[in-house]
């Protein structure tokens, strides 16, 4: 099929624009995490193909710090569920609640009930736990009691984990680790980057606040 001069100019002036709105996200995020650009541009790829990233590294790599940056920046709706052994599945996507004044029972929703979802340190919970995410990763909607509640798009779970090694960690069920379009393990960062962060450090400065620079539309006409 070839192309017309004003398809293909359309066809560049849409890719310019997709450079920009990268470009625009990664500077605005850069502004405070120092370094882990392979991280960055994962997590990107991923909320541009509206699939989910599991990423994976020890303590102290700046992964919580980078999806609730990208968070603010886009301008989602964010959510944080930090998975602990004592975590329900209730805590996850929500539960009924009898209303005695009612006399009947309401819902009420869980914080996975957001556009982008932080799923910290996922494999500190246990399967039952985790297991709760599948059918809102796959089917983008969650069931509590009787009804079913769609999600809002865009719905992104980035989750984090530490290494299987560490203690007090579980796997992940071979069905939630197919719900991830792709795995990152975090590095270290660089020596350079390292005795940036010192300085930043010791400066004992305000750290920068990332401000929303891109809209949740153009995230949902990008993906």
């Amino acid at each position: 099929m070839v192309q017309s001069s004003e398809e293909i100019r359309q066809l560049n002036d849409r890719i310019a624009y997709a450079a920009r709105f990268i470009d625009t996200l990664r500077r605005e995020v850069g502004k405070v995490i120092i370094g882990q650009p392979y991280m960055l541009d994962r997590l990107l790829i991923g909320m541009l193909s509206n699939g989910h990233v599991l990423l994976e590294g020890v303590p102290g790599l700046a992964k919580t710090l980078t999806i609730k940056s990208l968070a603010q920046a886009i301008q989602a709706q964010f959510s944080r569920i930090q998975f602990t052994p004592d975590l329900l599945p209730a805590d996850v996507i929500g539960t009924q609640i009898y209303n005695q004044q009612r006399a009947d029972f309401v819902v009420r929703k869980g914080p996975i009930f957001a556009n982008l979802i932080l799923a910290d340190e996922i494999n500190r919970a246990p399967a039952k736990v985790q297991s709760a995410l599948l059918e809102a990763m796959q089917e983008r909607q969650v069931t509590i009691g009787d009804n079913t509640y769609k999600l809002d798009e865009p719905f992104l779970v980035l989750a984090t984990q530490n290494p299987l090694e560490q203690e007090g960690t579980y796997p992940l069920p071979e069905a939630q680790v197919d719900r991830f379009i792709m795995k990152v393990v975090v590095g270290y960062p660089t020596r350079e980057e390292e005795q940036l962060i010192i300085r930043q450090q010791v400066a004992g400065s305000a750290p920068p606040k990332v401000e929303p620079v891109v809209s949740m539309q153009e995230v949902l006409e990008e993906a």
